[in-house]
């Protein structure tokens, strides 16, 4: 079932929201060289990350309690219409690979559904009834977090699953990037990163998706830091799915480790391409099955399995 909206109630409400605002010192982009649209949209975007800088406490908080229901087993689940949610989609489905996370850790789900990733599909933004429906498939628990994602904040999808979510115990996030928005307050951690006016009129895809996109970066990378998934800036968690991957694997523990190529080699096939069993291995002078017991008893974390192996 899709919420009914009276186009002029919604034309209104778009009316009084900074990113739908019409800029007429910009009226007359078309007539310009291409250089110089080129200069005046970098010069937008240049303005995106002090936006989000002004947000770093409620991202930090955010995070922390992210990190700690996922520590605890819980998901990270991401729920967006249109831009907002691709941008989710696209954020859960770089953790696997990057931090060697099962795809059931952090999901994207898209108003309307896979084929609204790459096409529009109508009247699902608008229904919160559908939001409920996708997260009561995925049986949500009090260690889950759902982050509702929205650059308008007024995103029905996003704010019925928030919602829900909240409802139902688990921890829930509101981006937007409009103050005071409804997605903020439903939520237990509001994030309203404020870009203002778009260069092309309510083309949210631009200021607004960039500032989307470098909050997910935090949310999810600072929060898998905060799990152990990364030994000081090495993703030691890496899955070697690919020749580029197994390149990367084999540079990482050389970095962390010092240990020429023969030794790495070794290490890397002792403990079947994964890395931080390898520098464990390497680093603490411990054989395969040691260096995956203290790994984990210690939870994953490389730091407390090397001070564990060093008693």
């Amino acid at each position: 079932m899709t919420t009914a909206h009276n186009p002029r109630d919604v034309r209104t409400e778009l009316e009084s929201l900074t990113t739908e605002a019409f800029r007429p010192e910009l009226a007359d982009i078309d007539r310009l060289p291409t250089l110089d649209i080129a200069r005046l949209m970098n010069g937008e975007d240049a303005t995106v990350p002090a936006a989000v800088a002004e947000k770093l406490p409620e991202i930090a908080a955010a995070i922390d309690a992210i990190a700690e229901r996922m520590a605890r087993g819980g998901r990270l689940i991401y729920a967006g219409a249109g831009t907002a949610g691709r941008l989710g989609i696209l954020d859960a489905s770089e953790c696997p690979p990057t931090f060697n996370t099962a795809p059931s850790q952090v999901v994207g789900l898209i108003a309307g559904g896979p084929d609204a990733m790459v096409t529009s599909v109508e009247g699902a933004e608008d229904s919160r009834e559908l939001a409920e429906s996708d997260l009561a498939a995925l049986e949500l628990t009090a260690d889950d977090t759902v982050v509702g994602i929205s650059a308008s904040g007024r995103t029905p999808y996003a704010i019925g699953a928030v919602s829900y979510a909240r409802a139902r115990g688990a921890l829930t996030v509101g981006l937007a990037c409009n103050p005071s928005s409804a997605l903020a307050a439903a939520a237990e951690h509001g994030i309203e990163v404020v870009v203002g006016p778009e260069l092309l009129t309510g083309s949210t895809r631009l200021k607004a998706g960039t500032a989307q996109k470098l909050v997910l970066n935090m949310l999810s990378t600072i929060t898998m830091i905060r799990l152990g998934k990364t030994y000081g800036n090495l993703m030691v968690d890496v899955r070697a799915s690919n020749a580029k991957l197994r390149a990367r694997s084999h540079r990482i523990v050389a970095l962390a480790t010092g240990a020429d190529d023969s030794a790495i080699d070794h290490a890397l096939a002792a403990t079947d391409g994964e890395v931080k069993p390898a520098i464990l291995t390497l680093l603490a002078d411990l054989d395969a099955p040691t260096a995956a017991r203290l790994l984990k008893e210690t939870n994953g974390h490389l730091r407390a399995a090397l001070e564990a192996a060093r008693r």
